[in-house]
């Protein structure tokens, strides 16, 4: 008989979790799993992956931070479903999830953690460390997000890290470098820097301007392309046009056409000051695309210094620059960087890989 595995998590929004689990729930092998999805406060576009794949969905309907009524509906789905397993995504699923499906009788209940969490306050993470006690184990998907929380209190023995699944490249539409640099109004010769991310501090998107500048007095062909909102929008804006460098810096805004413009990017920046496992990174190196990021614990899981791309220390954007000049003026090295990065990967990231240590996590966790 299948193990019956329920997945929680807040929203089926495009995030990376959300991303991540729809993969999941719709990858894992149907003659050894009953896959059910559950959403706390929103349903969200991914949804549809899910009808496609016809795996079976509950909507909760949780209204606001506290919401006991909530609970208990959640609990009560629990209680009928009977799952063997249940793994949580994100904090209010981590909380309101583990804790109904734990009140619920379900005896394998496993938490997820994404990301390196500074803004979490003291009551979240004292809600953390108690569930953690309580968890069979707790799902993270880089070592980064391990010592984050182990530096917080919790067990570092409860985790095991299955890092993210990236699809291998596959553009739905290409567009040659010519029509591209039409398109934007940039001249035949320019060399594209890409970055794509939410524009908050976290992504440190100044350090990504400043650095800029610097390349802007060694190269006159370099253009930054920003894609994303967010936030700091304005203050970014303010910035650029203060140290006058709004001809080489572009806020392109949100934009679904990411994968078409990837192939065309010379290298691919990340300066953020924490993160998780960044699908950004991932899907510029699946394109091949050789990536400069910021040296932090999450980076170092994906980017090899040197051999798929360069990490420079938190905040240098001198060094960040002269990587980026190093790219830009050795084409043999761009090219070896860049098929290093999509080697790695269709062999260490595979969508099929991910899935596969979930199953193997599940049917372990099911046993004990």
């Amino acid at each position: 008989m299948p193990l019956r595995v329920l997945e929680i998590i807040p929203t089926l929004v495009r995030g990376g979790a959300e991303k991540q689990l729809t993969l999941l729930a719709c990858g894992l092998p149907r003659t050894r799993f009953d896959v059910h999805v559950c959403t706390l406060t929103h349903k969200g576009p991914l949804r549809e992956e899910l009808d496609k794949a016809q795996v079976p969905y509950h909507h909760i309907g949780k209204r606001g931070k506290i919401d006991p009524r909530a609970f208990w509906r959640l609990r009560e789905m629990i209680q009928e479903l009977k799952p063997d397993v249940v793994h949580t995504w994100l904090f209010a699923a981590n909380a309101y999830g583990r804790q109904a499906a734990l009140s619920a009788g379900v005896k394998h209940v496993i938490g997820g953690e994404r990301c390196v969490d500074p803004w979490k306050s003291w009551t979240q993470l004292a809600i953390d460390r108690y569930l953690a006690r309580r968890s069979t184990c707790i799902a993270a998907n880089s070592t980064g997000v391990v010592d984050f929380y182990a530096s917080q209190g919790l067990p570092r023995e409860k985790f095991v890290v299955i890092p993210n699944g990236i699809a291998p490249w596959a553009p739905a539409k290409t567009i040659s470098r010519s029509a591209l640099l039409a398109e934007l109004g940039l001249p035949a010769e320019a060399r594209l820097i890409g970055a794509v991310g939410r524009l908050w501090p976290q992504k440190r998107v100044k350090d990504l301007i400043w650095a800029a500048d610097l390349l802007k007095a060694l190269r006159d062909d370099v253009h930054l392309l920003i894609v994303g909102d967010g936030p700091q929008r304005w203050r970014l804006e303010r910035y650029r046009r203060l140290v006058r460098i709004e001809d080489r810096v572009h806020l392109l805004g949100e934009r679904q056409d990411v994968p078409r413009l990837l192939p065309h990017f010379d290298c691919f920046w990340l300066a953020s000051e924490y993160e998780g496992q960044s699908n950004a990174v991932m899907e510029a190196m699946t394109a091949g695309v050789p990536v400069i990021a910021s040296d932090i614990a999450g980076n170092r899981d994906l980017v090899v210094p040197g051999e798929t791309g360069f990490l420079f220390p938190l905040a240098d954007r001198a060094e960040l620059a002269r990587y980026t000049r190093e790219v830009l003026d050795n084409a043999d090295l761009a090219r070896r960087l860049g098929a290093a990065a999509q080697r790695r990967m269709q062999e260490e990231f595979s969508i099929e890989k991910m899935i596969a240590r979930y199953a193997d996590l599940y049917e372990r966790v099911a046993q004990t």
